[in-house]
């Protein structure tokens, strides 16, 4: 049996990645041209400064493949600092009807530029002076990106990515003669723990507002597509024509073909420790659980000189890795936490309500149904800290508690596929 959903590839790893290649190779996978250039002119209307913003959407070849080119042209008296683009931002998404998700992205993504630009020159957030990236055509690209992914259904698809291919060599921007990629760049990818590839040529590939979209889009990176189904195909093409490669930026959506062991990717966090505590432990793990690890597992060892020691073992998503290494530090010591990306099968399972009568009491216990391939259910567990509650009301043991609710799930779950 098999579970279709769809999932969206951003291939960027030949042609790098900038905002305005993000909308067009939305719009060329289908999203609605009318919405998304009307989202895109509203940016004028919230910023100040704006005095004329035009919109231009044409098909172009590029190096034999056919794109879509978004032109975004702008007269602006001055560029916005740090404070003015995030205001501008949320003024702006107040105004549009896009899903909350669509919404969010919209904003770290600019968030993420401005955290970039402010660690890069040493400033406040709020007070950092943005050259480039304080453009209208940023906010234009993210406000575009997120109405026109919004449109398509993105928010709603499991978003993989190929490594970004960053360029090479060097370019004059505002402050002078760097190497590729910008500063901003690398320091947006080094923050999210995103790979780049530098090449195939000497140009600038990924600017920072494109990878800054891409961070925030991507869920997963993998060198190579999943297994799945092919719907559509959409190309954004970048600014310039280059002899030595086509400069467009691809994305595809499908459908994967998944049974129903599920595959989640997690990161894992390790570090030994021999000199912390069984309080400071127990109070590791209750904290590590409440600020969003998956689990956490003390495993005993013997160490160098034979000294009694444990690993600390985290699961974590990748957006929440950093803040859990700071925390691990923070609360054992440790000099170094090792991490690695690490892909798992899980069953597939579902929460259901259960209605139980115990000595009176009518309630309702939560209970987890895991269930294999062939929908046969594996294992049905009553969540424990409503059954613990339950048999301390009704001054019956744990296991008798836990087996009348797992009698009443049976006979439920027999009741629906009858």
């Amino acid at each position: 049996m098999f579970r279709e959903r769809k999932v969206l590839v951003i291939d960027c790893q030949v042609a790098g990645i900038s905002g305005d290649m993000v909308v067009g190779a939305l719009l060329d996978l289908g999203a609605d041209e009318a919405k998304v250039v009307e989202a895109i002119k509203s940016v004028k209307d919230f910023t100040s400064g704006c005095v004329c913003l035009e919109v231009t959407i044409e098909d172009v070849v590029r190096r034999g493949v056919h794109a879509k080119r978004v032109d975004i042209r702008a007269e602006e008296n001055h560029e916005m600092p740090g404070l003015n683009l995030i205001e501008n931002t949320v003024k702006c998404l107040d105004h549009l009807e896009l899903s909350r998700k669509a919404k969010e992205f919209a904003l770290n993504s600019v968030k993420t530029l401005v955290e970039a630009e402010s660690k890069i020159h040493g400033e406040p957030a709020e007070r950092v002076h943005l050259h480039e990236v304080g453009s209208i055509d940023t906010l234009a690209d993210v406000v575009g990106t997120a109405a026109a992914a919004d449109n398509l259904g993105i928010f709603n698809m499991k978003v993989h990515s190929t490594p970004v291919a960053v360029g090479g060599g060097v370019f004059k921007f505002s402050h002078g003669i760097v190497s590729s990629p910008a500063p901003a760049t690398v320091e947006i990818l080094r923050s999210k723990g995103f790979p780049m590839i530098g090449g195939p040529i000497n140009s600038e590939l990924a600017t920072p507002t494109g990878v800054s979209l891409l961070v925030n889009l991507a869920e997963r990176v993998t060198q190579f597509y999943p297994l799945m189904r092919v719907i559509s195909t959409g190309y954004g093409a970048g600014a310039r024509d280059f002899s030595e490669l086509p400069n467009v930026l691809r994305m595809t959506i499908g459908e994967t073909l998944d049974y129903k062991v599920l595959r989640d990717d997690i990161f894992v966090l390790e570090t030994n420790v021999d000199d912390i505590t069984g309080e400071n432990i127990g109070y590791l793990i209750d904290k590590m659980l409440h600020e969003g690890a998956k689990d956490v597992s003390i495993i005993p060892i013997f160490s160098k000189k034979n000294r009694p020691a444990h690993i600390i073992k985290v699961l974590t998503d990748r957006s929440d890795v950093e803040r859990l290494i700071n925390m691990l530090i923070e609360e054992t010591g440790t000099l170094g936490v090792r991490l690695y990306p690490c892909e798992r099968r899980i069953l597939a399972r579902e929460i259901i309500p259960v209605q139980v009568s115990i000595n009176g009491l009518e309630t309702t216990v939560n209970v987890k149904v895991a269930k294999d391939n062939n929908g046969r259910i594996i294992r049905i567990k009553p969540e424990y800290e409503e059954i613990k509650a339950l048999a301390e009301k009704t001054f019956m043991p744990l296991r008798e508690i836990v087996r009348i609710v797992e009698t009443n799930a049976i006979m439920l779950l027999r009741g629906k596929t009858d």
